[in-house]
């Protein structure tokens, strides 16, 4: 019996989850569907340009499976690319980094950093040191520690505080 899947690390969601030639309509196109974790080893290796050694690292894998999981990427953009299909982005067992959005106040500009990187110095468009948190996790702390279900409650020890089976106290309602 095959491992489970753990969870890929990817930095965000794609904003655009649909790609299809131009001029046909999508009823009738085959569609291929390429998986989250797919479109972020193409993101990571083809254009940024990192090594599948250290983009690897960056989504919680191993090289070796960093390396099988580009390979099946390139196969699926190929395949659209050469038969004319449709390219959906979708699913995968993923967990999302968290990040922090800032937005300065000399030129509005808006960037996201990840949690756990410390306060930036400065405003990557202006280099002002006068910018400001807008997210909505400004100033509690441990925001980007979580991670999907199935991670946590591989992690999580029993008896930890938070642990389900570690309590038989019923959940607290949530009146609206």
């Amino acid at each position: 019996m095959p491992r489970p899947v753990g969870c890929r690390k990817v930095s965000a969601l794609p904003n655009v989850t649909y790609f299809k030639p131009r001029g046909i309509p999508l009823r009738t196109l085959d569609v291929v569907t390429m998986s989250v974790d797919e479109f972020e080893t193409v993101r990571l290796a083809d254009l940024h340009g990192l090594y599948q050694e250290e983009a690897a690292a960056r989504m919680n894998v191993s090289r070796q499976t960093f390396g099988r999981i580009i390979e099946s990427a390139h196969r699926k953009v190929a395949e659209c690319l050469i038969g004319g299909k449709a390219l959906e982005i979708q699913g995968g067992n993923i967990m999302v980094e968290a990040q922090r959005t800032f937005e300065c106040l000399s030129c509005d500009h808006v960037w996201q950093e990840a949690f756990g990187t410390g306060r930036p110095k400065e405003c990557p468009s202006c280099h002002g040191a006068s910018f400001r948190r807008t997210d909505s996790g400004a100033g509690r702390g441990h925001g980007g520690r979580g991670a999907c279900g199935s991670c946590q409650r591989r992690r999580r020890a029993p008896g930890r505080q938070g642990d389900p089976a570690a309590s038989s106290a019923p959940e607290p309602s949530r009146g609206v």
